[in-house]
C-alpha cells in the first residue's frame, strides 16, 4: 500500500514563496515541479507542495484540503477575525512561528499631514485590504472611522481622493516613500506561520509532521548560529565565556603541552560580528575560527 502523503500549501507568488521553498530545501525536501505547475511532488519525503493564493491557505487547511500551510500572520489573523465575525469556528491550528517573512501592517498618512495618534482617526476614511484587522484595531481603541476596502493598489488611494490615509503591509517602506506616504502606527507585526489541519492525522502522516517540525526547529536554530573554535589562557576563560554571543556552555578542551591554555568550542546562537572577534582577541583568544552551522538538533 502506498504511503499517505502530506499536502502543504504555500504562496504561489509573493514575498513568502522563495523563503518558504528555501526553508523546505534546508529541511531536506527535494521537489519535482514543472514550469507553471501548481503542485510539486516531494521526491524524498511523502509531502506534496501546493502553490495557491495566500488568502486561500487558511481555508484550505481549515477545510482539510491540505494538511499543512505556510502563511503570513497578517493573512492568518485577518481570516481568524473574519470567521469570528461571521460566527464560524476557527479550526486551523498554528504549529510554529517561523523567522522569515517579517513585515508589519501599518497606518500611513500623506507626507506633511499631521498624525495625532489613534484618537485622530475618528471620522477618517482609511483604505486597506485588511478590513477585519483594521476594524479590530479601531474597536480596541474606541475609534469610529470609515474603512474603505480595496483589493489592491492601496497606496494610491489618498492621491485618488478615495481615502484620507491607508493601512497596508510595510517591509522596507520604499513603496510608501514612492507614493509620498509616511508610516505612523503599527497595527500588527507579521511573520510566517506553519499551520495544520484540525483533524486527527493517520499515524504515518502525524509522524512526518513531527519530523518536519523538528527539522524546521533545527533550521531556525542555526540560521544565525556559528561554531567558534579558539585557544585561550585558562585565566581568561570567564571573560571569554562572557564575550561569546548566545553561547551557554562552551566545550573546554585541554591543549597537549600547554597546561595554561585550553581550546574552546562553542555554538553561538547570535550573529558573530568582527567587533566580537576583536574583543575575544583582546581578552587573550588566539587561533580563532568561525564556521557556519548547517544543521542542529537540540
Amino acid at each position: 500500500m502506498d504511503e499517505p502523503r502530506l499536502k502543504l500549501a504555500i504562496q504561489k507568488s509573493g514575498r513568502l514563496t522563495d523563503p518558504s521553498l528555501e526553508m523546505l530545501a534546508r529541511c531536506g525536501l527535494k521537489i519535482s515541479r514543472g514550469k507553471d505547475q501548481l503542485m510539486a511532488y516531494g521526491e524524498n519525503m511523502p509531502l506534496d507542495v501546493l502553490f495557491v493564493r495566500d488568502d486561500d491557505i487558511p481555508d484550505l487547511v481549515q477545510e482539510d484540503v491540505c494538511d499543512l500551510g505556510l502563511v503570513g500572520l497578517n493573512v492568518l489573523e485577518e481570516k481568524r477575525l473574519e470567521l469570528a465575525a461571521r460566527g464560524h469556528p476557527v479550526r486551523f491550528e498554528p504549529l510554529r512561528t517561523l523567522d522569515f517573512g517579517r513585515c508589519r501592517l501599518s497606518l500611513a498618512v500623506p507626507q506633511g499631514q499631521a498624525f495625532a495618534g489613534p484618537a485622530g482617526l475618528a471620522g477618517k476614511r482609511i483604505a486597506t485590504t485588511y478590513p477585519y484587522l483594521l476594524e479590530n484595531y479601531l474597536r480596541e481603541r474606541g475609534v469610529t472611522a470609515e474603512i474603505v476596502t480595496l483589493s489592491g493598489a492601496v497606496e494610491i488611494a489618498p492621491r485618488l481622493g478615495r481615502a484620507d490615509l491607508i493601512c497596508d503591509l510595510v517591509s522596507t517602506g520604499s513603496t510608501l516613500q514612492a507614493n509620498h506616504l509616511r508610516e505612523v502606527e503599527t497595527v500588527l507585526e507579521s511573520h510566517a506561520v506553519l499551520i495544520r489541519t484540525p483533524l486527527t492525522l493517520p499515524p504515518l502522516k502525524s509522524e512526518w509532521v513531527e519530523r518536519l517540525v523538528m527539522r524546521l526547529d533545527g533550521v531556525q536554530q542555526v540560521r544565525e548560529s556559528k561554531y567558534i573554535m579558539l585557544h585561550a589562557p585558562r585565566a581568561a576563560l570567564d571573560e571569554i565565556r562572557r564575550l561569546l554571543p548566545g553561547s551557554e556552555f562552551p566545550t573546554i578542551i585541554p591543549l597537549e603541552g600547554s597546561p595554561d591554555k585550553v581550546a574552546v568550542h562553542a555554538v553561538c546562537r547570535e550573529t558573530v560580528f568582527w567587533e566580537t572577534l576583536e574583543r575575544l582577541k583582546k581578552a587573550g583568544a588566539s587561533a580563532v575560527l568561525v564556521l557556519p552551522v548547517e544543521k542542529m538538533l537540540a
